[in-house]
């Protein structure tokens, strides 16, 4: 039988996705201690403020000048899905909503046809340290739902299923399901007009943590048609159907066949997986559609309208020391997190 590997290419920044992502990348960042406008209590010294992607001390400031993030900034056809693993994100966009979420909390937001957003990193802890490592994925959408009405729903980290497996000799892994299902357990529900929505699309997105030495069987996908691709971004040694994978791979597989994983040591995988939308993309930064003239379409009425404008009183709001974590969407619906 030939190789459920298809092929394997080095974690770059972004990572390689294929339809129906578009984008995925990992945010991994060691800030200090925070100072009282939640910014970072360090010398900035030697950063390039506003593009500040070089890692210096361990962590970058990004696009923000006070907080790191990434101030108001559009999007138009596609979703981003947004897992925060550690620390927290402030949210604000151009609807008047916002939200604050970390600690294992995801948000899936759909831009549809368009919305102005911000995603700021307040570092509340003025005597500690304040990590912060997220996923950004972009969920690509079909021509017939592109300019649908903008929405977000929060994937908070107890609705979140984390599956446990133990293999002969005891060892564990976890699986943590932020889409799709997995043994009898489902995801929450993402947008209602995300292609993840439709059944058929087998949409799953799921990050994979094994103990050294674990052994644990990926299942085949329920769409054989499904794209699948593993991320190895954590760990020394990865054994993919029995063939050695180094670390900071992101490896193409067969979706229909099962496939075996082997642990040499502590690892970490992210699974992207979804049947494909196959429809042109046409992107230019923020805007994703299927043509140039929809491109072009998408930037007049950005111009024309901000996509709804911007009701913040600054580019980078972020939503004070409070340590709860909440959503506050459009429609006055009022969320808390109770973990």
């Amino acid at each position: 039988m030939a190789s459920p590997l298809l092929d394997t290419l080095p974690l770059g920044f972004p990572w390689v996705t294929v339809d129906p992502f578009l984008f995925c990348v990992h945010h991994d960042d060691a800030y200090p201690a925070g100072n009282e406008r939640l910014g970072p209590a360090a010398s900035l010294a030697g950063r390039q403020m506003g593009q500040d992607f070089e890692g210096k001390d361990g962590w970058r400031m990004y696009h923000g000048e006070t907080v790191p993030g990434f101030p108001q900034h559009p999007h138009r056809g596609f979703e981003t899905v947004t897992l925060a693993r550690r620390g927290l994100i402030d949210h604000s966009d151009s609807l008047g909503a916002s939200a604050r979420f970390g600690e294992g909390d995801a948000q899936w937001l759909t831009a549809g046809a368009g919305v102005v957003h911000s995603e700021m990193f307040p570092l509340l802890n003025p005597h500690q340290p304040n990590p912060v490592e997220l996923f950004q994925i972009w969920l690509n959408l079909p021509a017939a739902d592109k300019l649908a009405p903008p929405h977000f729903s929060m994937l908070w980290n107890q609705d979140i299923p984390r599956c446990a497996f133990t293999d002969e000799a005891g060892r564990g892994t976890e699986v943590t399901v932020v889409a799709g299902q997995l043994a009898g357990r489902r995801a929450p529900s993402p947008p209602p007009r995300s292609w993840a929505s439709r059944p058929d699309s087998d949409v799953a997105i799921w990050t994979i943590r094994m103990e050294a030495g674990a052994v644990w069987t990926l299942p085949p996908a329920a769409n054989p048609r499904a794209n699948r691709t593993l991320y190895f971004f954590r760990g020394e040694s990865l054994r993919v159907a029995d063939q050695p994978i180094r670390s900071h791979l992101a490896m193409a597989l067969r979706s229909d066949v099962a496939v075996r994983l082997e642990a040499e040591g502590a690892c970490e995988v992210l699974m992207l997986q979804g049947r494909p939308i196959g429809e042109p993309v046409v992107q230019h930064g923020p805007f994703v559609m299927n043509s140039r003239a929809e491109i072009q379409q998408a930037f007049m009425d950005y111009q024309r309208t901000g996509f709804g404008g911007w009701p913040w009183r600054t580019d980078d709001p972020v939503h004070g020391r409070d340590p709860e974590r909440f959503a506050r969407h459009a429609d006055g619906r009022d969320e808390r997190s109770t973990r």
